[in-house]
């Protein structure tokens, strides 16, 4: 990889010589204008305004506009001279725990390089204390005329630069969030939950840049004298969604049925036949009402003939007093005679 960047790590008196390397790389598809009747290239080229003519990349330099429009030249040389420390230098001014940073403020990042085998032991030294404190460096450096903050954390076997931007470079989120309020309800939770678990987890390796994809193809196809396949058409039901609950319900249910997960898709429901349970739960009541009835009516049967059985050793009681008192009488006649 080639350097943008040679200078040196300041961790305290320790100085390590390294180089900066771009840690990432750009894949877009980059098009050129062209005049359209015929296909020619449209190129801009730099002109003087005093001379009115084109000039050369040599004869362009920096030049910084005042409020009055008055241009004051810059050159490389009033740049290198600045008197701060971190022309050439990366200066460590603290190590943090990396949840402090913002990921707001991340910007590009940059691979560290060992300058030479002199900085191989320093770099190892600053690495492995890295990882062992698991913080990471704050620093300050300067580059494409700017001095700029960073930080460094370990990846693999390298040091990693992240360029950060200075805190009042980021913007605070006034006037972003609804204005309104909004109740979530729980059930509305529960399903959004529901689809996050779904969805789950996914290797960032797996992940590709379809848009360009599609565009090397039509590029491809043109090439080749043919025509580009057609995009195909939008899925229905794209709007305003009316319904959160159903939107939910609906993506959860495709996202399992992608995962081949239809088993589970059918038990989703579950949360509204409950609520029309109580008219499964009527016949229930009815059944255990016959059943109370038609159990009720033994028992007043039976205190019923309990009530006549009552009632005929009553009317015995008094029928058994009558014989004996006749008995008594037919004794006494047959004495008196």
């Amino acid at each position: 990889m080639r350097s943008i960047w040679n200078g040196a790590i300041s961790f305290g008196l320790v100085s390590i010589p390294i180089k900066l390397v771009n840690a990432t790389e750009n894949h877009s598809i980059s098009f050129r204008q062209i005049h359209t009747e015929d296909g020619g290239r449209i190129r801009y080229r730099k002109y003087c305004e005093l001379e009115d003519r084109e000039v050369s990349s040599q004869e362009i330099g920096k030049g910084y506009e005042d409020s009055d429009g008055t241009i004051i030249p810059i050159t490389d040389e009033d740049l290198a001279g600045l008197p701060i420390p971190t022309a050439k230098t990366i200066e460590i001014v603290a190590f943090v725990p990396e949840d402090r940073i913002d990921p707001l403020q991340m910007d590009a990042a940059y691979y560290l390089q060992a300058g030479g085998a002199p900085a191989a032991k320093p770099y190892t030294l600053l690495r492995e204390a890295l990882k062992r404190s698991k913080k990471v460096a704050i620093t300050k450096y300067a580059l494409r005329g700017r001095e700029r903050l960073g930080m460094l954390r370990v990846v693999g076997d390298a040091i990693a630069m992240h360029g950060l931007l200075w805190p009042d470079e980021v913007r605070a989120p006034e006037g972003v969030a609804p204005d309104a309020d909004v109740t979530v309800r729980d059930k509305e939770l529960d399903l959004a939950d529901a689809l996050m678990d779904t969805l789950g987890e996914v290797d960032l390796e797996d992940l590709h840049d379809e848009y360009r994809e599609a565009v090397e193809e039509v590029v491809a196809a043109k090439a080749a004298g043919e025509t580009p396949k057609e995009a195909p058409a939008p899925e229905a039901g794209g709007g305003k969604v009316l319904d959160l609950m159903a939107a939910l319900e609906n993506s959860v249910r495709a996202a399992r049925e992608s995962r081949g997960e239809e088993a589970e898709v059918k038990q989703l429901p579950q949360r509204r036949t409950s609520r029309s349970s109580p008219k499964d739960t009527g016949g229930k009541k009815s059944t255990s009402t016959a059943k109370k009835k038609t159990t009720s009516s033994p028992r007043k049967s039976t205190s019923k003939t309990s009530k006549a059985s009552q009632s005929e050793k009553k009317a015995t009681a008094k029928k058994t007093p009558a014989k004996k008192s006749a008995a008594k009488k037919t004794a006494s006649r047959k004495r008196s005679a």
